[in-house]
């Protein structure tokens, strides 16, 4: 019986087609009609003060399902110095492009650590702090009226023969979590992480802001941060603002928005 070689050899000849349109370098591929897409930067979520990295976990889900790495640092909370500082050490351990993100303190955090980082592409400030260099973040907060943070803390020792400062639980949900339902805002006073009262009076040595481009979200019904204060630092650092009817847990409570406004300096600085 005799057997046609014609199928082999023609799946021989396709086999090989195969092998050398994998083996074409980028180039190429793309001279033949290709596509290249950038890879998504990396999204580093850095939380504020009286909270921990979990506060993020809402936005943290949606970027991984839309394609992005996710790194959400623990912040010290020990003061501005050290703990931008800190945040800069992680920023150089990731490779690539960054979209760096702070909430309330961790605003004022991200202002300094992001300084001269070139990987950085652009600033989200949610519900934030926005320093330029040289000011104290207690000065600061006082410029406008509308916060009630300084009547709830109260002064705990730090263990060092310093002062932590904490949120009077009873005061918790009407200054942090205004619009989160009670038993969930009770469990976040419960696990609050205080901060060092040096985050308060250290002095901000640089402003990232001034370099990078920068997104802002804006709680109108914040009264931890006075929104006019927000507002006044989103249009100094010539911010894309997003303003939303919140407390000051925006990205707990509408996790959406705040998802869409870092996918938006994502792609915009891509």
């Amino acid at each position: 019986m005799t057997i046609s070689r014609r199928p082999l050899l023609l799946g021989a000849v396709v086999a090989a087609g195969t092998l050398a349109a994998t083996a074409l370098p980028a180039s190429a591929a793309s001279a033949t009609g290709g596509t290249h897409s950038k890879p998504k930067p990396t999204v580093v979520l850095v939380h504020g003060a009286f909270a921990d990295a979990s506060s993020w976990s809402a936005v943290t889900s949606r970027l991984q399902k839309a394609g992005y790495t996710v790194v959400a640092p623990a912040n010290p909370l020990r003061g501005l110095t050290s703990d931008a500082a800190y945040i800069s050490a992680i920023l150089k351990t990731i490779d690539g492009p960054k979209v760096v993100v702070g909430h309330s303190y961790g605003g004022a955090v991200i202002t300094q650590a992001a300084a001269g980082d070139a990987s950085v592409k652009a600033l989200v400030y949610v519900a934030a702090f926005v320093p330029d260099k040289g000011e104290q973040l207690g000065e600061l907060g006082a410029r406008f009226p509308g916060s009630q943070l300084s009547d709830a803390l109260q002064p705990l020792p730090d263990g060092a023969g310093g002062t932590d400062l904490a949120i009077q639980t009873a005061k918790f949900h009407a200054v942090f979590t205004a619009d989160l339902p009670a038993a969930t805002s009770a469990l976040l006073g419960a696990s609050q992480r205080p901060i060092s009262a040096a985050a308060f009076t250290d002095v901000a040595t640089a402003a990232a802001w001034r370099d990078i481009p920068s997104w802002a979200v804006v709680a109108a019904q914040d009264r931890a941060i006075a929104p006019d204060l927000e507002r006044f630092e989103a249009k100094r650092a010539g911010s894309h603002t997003t303003v939303v009817d919140s407390s000051h847990v925006v990205m707990i409570s509408h996790p959406d928005l705040v998802t869409k406004v870092i996918k938006s300096a994502a792609t915009a600085t891509s």
